[in-house]
């Protein structure tokens, strides 16, 4: 192993279970971790809250919870089950440092990689191909089935680590891996084309607002729904419409008007976004904060010819753009604020609640333990 000075001892966070904050500690005395064959040591810059994180906290996924993300954020849910109370329904082990959202700078390399990457300034993958079973499909989240950066040091796969050639600060490029990697992923799965209307839910989230400057980006046309409180926000995005959450998209919208929806909220007005959708429309979906338990009139599905599209996997090419959309500052960071790394439970208290006046209630960028 390849390496500079780096200590035995490090500071983090580790989740010990499904449940509520108090399952989340921080301590000061976890081992840092060696870089195996193909694997690299990062020293972490800073680590951004997600709601991925928060869900596996709360152990939301589990099929035992039928409500929205936010019933529960706070005490975890009662009727969620140990055994599939992560997004890939197995269970998973503890103690586990979560944080899917990693920028750093590789201290140490492992056998096999070139020792030329040492100093690199990198991001982490966050959706990884599964390192056991490489096929289609089959994949792992740094921070959920491995250790991942809510630490000042984390390891990862040489294969899943990025270069970044940018004057982004650590924080600010800490802000884009978990939300802006799954906002190009279903833009992707959904082929979304220059010229035409997307409406995007949740649209003042972190994958919310991330979709809507890569929509743009595109050159589609873009409907974002959020609370009004967020319009100006949203806007200086890129929206070029906004909609009210909780008012009827017919209201305000033509039936057959729009050829992509791209869903992060589901929930009970989940219906509409079906009528909206013009025939041969696309729906893409990674998310389901308003509730996961929708009504679905199969009529609709088949007499429009929809299709229907689930987004979790990325092929590595929606990374590999990313890094590149970044470099050439096509996209642009929205960070909410900044916590040191021991102040984790008040920074996933305020992201939950949402306390950002005047900001997209997108990122609370956690900064690295160096300032823990």
């Amino acid at each position: 192993m390849n390496h500079i000075d780096i200590p035995d001892i490090m500071a983090g966070v580790v989740l010990t279970g499904h449940g509520g904050l108090n399952k989340l500690e921080f301590r000061d005395n976890l081992e840092v971790p060696k870089p195996g064959a193909g694997e690299v040591l990062i020293q972490v810059g800073a680590s951004a809250i997600n709601n991925t994180d928060i869900n596996t906290r709360t152990g939301w996924y589990s099929k035992g919870v039928t409500t929205g993300t936010d019933q529960s954020a706070v005490s975890g849910f009662q009727t969620a089950n140990e055994e599939d109370g992560t997004w890939s329904g197995k269970p998973l082990s503890f103690p586990r440092i979560q944080g899917a959202d990693v920028c750093g700078i590789i201290v140490a390399v492992g056998e096999g990689v070139d020792s030329g990457r040492i100093g690199e300034r990198v991001l982490v993958r966050p959706m990884q191909q599964a390192p056991d079973n490489p096929s289609s499909y089959n994949l792992i989240t740094f921070g959920s089935e491995c250790n991942g950066g809510y630490a000042e040091y984390a390891v990862a796969r040489s294969s899943e680590v990025f270069a970044v050639n940018s004057t982004l600060s650590d924080v600010e490029l800490a802000s884009f891996p978990c939300a802006y990697s799954t906002a190009e992923g279903m833009l992707d799965r959904a082929g979304l084309k220059a010229g035409e209307r997307i409406l995007i839910t949740g649209a003042s989230g972190g994958v919310g607002s991330a979709a809507v400057q890569l929509a743009k980006r595109r050159g589609a046309t873009v409907i974002a729904v959020c609370g009004e409180s967020k319009f100006d926000e949203v806007r200086q995005l890129g929206a070029d419409q906004l909609i009210p959450r909780g008012q009827s998209l017919l209201e305000v919208l033509d039936k057959d008007s729009v050829q992509v929806v791209a869903d992060l909220v589901a929930g009970p007005q989940w219906p509409e976004l079906l009528e909206v959708l013009s025939r041969g429309g696309r729906y893409v979906v990674s998310g389901a904060i308003a509730g996961p338990i929708v009504e679905l009139d199969v009529r609709t599905l088949y007499l429009k010819d929809l299709s229907f599209f689930g987004s979790t996997w990325q092929p590595k090419q929606v990374f590999e753009n990313l890094i590149g959309y970044i470099e050439r500052n096509e996209i642009r960071p929205v960070v909410a604020k900044t916590y040191a790394l021991r102040y984790v439970v008040q920074a996933q208290e305020d992201f939950m609640a949402k306390r950002f006046s005047g900001q997209a209630d997108c990122k609370v960028v956690i900064l690295a333990p160096r300032r823990c």
